[in-house]
C-alpha cells in the first residue's frame, strides 16, 4: 500500500502487476489453508466457552479475509489473450498454486525410506524448484535473458511435469499404503495420515498441471484472431 500511494513501485527492479498477481493468489491459498485447519485444531465441540467464542469469530475473519484476496484474484486476472502479465493469466496463477501445493507436501513427509517414495519426493521437488524459478524470473523480468521460446518450453515442462505426476500419484500411495491399514495407535501427528494427505495433494497438483498444460498449448498453438 505504501509502495503505490508513495509511487515507487516503478523504482523496483521487478514487474509489479507479477509481483501483487503472485502475492494475492499466494496470500488467498495461505489463509483459505489457516481458516480451515485453526478450527479443524483449536474450536472444540461443543463450543461454549469464551476463548471458544473468539477462536469462531477470527475464523469467520479469516474466511472473510480470503474471499477479499479471492476476489482480488480475480478483479486482476488477465484477459483471454493478454499475456503481458504472465503471473495474472490462468498458467501463471496455477504456477503459485503448484508450487504453494508442493509446499504444503514438503510439510507432511515424514519416511520414505523406499525407491519409490524416494522417486516421489524427487519428483515433487525437481517440479517445485523449476515452478519457483518461472516465477522468480518472471517477477525479476528475467525471462527476455532464456535463449528459447518461453511460451512453448513451458507447454514442454508442463508436459514433462504432468508425466512425472502421474507415476507419483500411482506410486505414493501403491507404497504407503499397501498392505498397511491405519495403525490403531495413531495420534493427531500419525504418519498415515500425513501420508493420506499427500496422497491427496498429489492428485491436486496433478489436475493443476493438466489445466495448465491445456491452458499454455491453448495459448501457444491456438491464436485468436486479431
Amino acid at each position: 500500500l505504501l509502495l503505490e500511494l508513495l509511487e515507487l513501485y516503478p523504482k523496483l527492479p521487478l514487474s509489479w502487476d507479477d509481483f501483487t498477481s503472485a502475492f494475492s493468489m499466494l496470500a488467498a491459498l495461505m489463509i483459505f489453508t489457516t481458516s480451515v485447519v485453526f478450527p479443524a485444531i483449536f474450536i472444540s465441540s461443543p463450543c461454549t466457552s469464551n476463548q471458544c467464542a473468539r477462536q469462531a469469530v477470527a475464523t469467520t475473519s479469516s474466511f472473510l479475509c480470503f474471499f477479499a484476496y479471492a476476489v482480488e484474484v480475480g478483479l486482476t486476472r488477465a484477459k483471454p489473450g493478454d499475456i503481458s502479465s504472465f503471473l495474472s493469466t490462468v498458467p501463471g496463477l496455477l504456477k503459485v498454486f503448484e508450487a504453494y501445493v508442493a509446499c504444503l507436501i514438503f510439510s507432511l513427509l515424514g519416511r520414505y525410506n523406499t525407491p519409490g517414495l524416494m522417486w516421489c519426493v524427487a519428483v515433487y521437488s525437481i517440479c517445485f524448484i523449476f515452478t519457483l524459478l518461472v516465477i522468480i524470473f518472471t517477477i525479476g523480468r528475467c525471462l527476455t535473458y532464456i535463449p528459447c521460446p518461453l511460451d512453448k518450453m513451458l507447454v514442454g515442462y508442463n508436459f514433462l511435469a504432468l508425466l512425472m505426476y502421474i507415476t507419483a500419484t500411482v506410486i505414493w500411495p501403491l507404497y504407503s499404503f499397501r498392505g498397511q491399514g491405519r495403525p490403531s495407535s495413531c495420534g493427531r501427528n500419525c504418519w498415515w495420515d500425513n501420508h493420506l494427505g499427500v496422497t491427496f495433494l498429489t492428485i491436486f497438483n496433478l489436475i493443476a498441471y493438466l489445466v495448465d498444460l491445456v491452458y499454455s498449448s491453448r495459448m501457444v498453438f491456438i491464436r485468436t484472431p486479431a
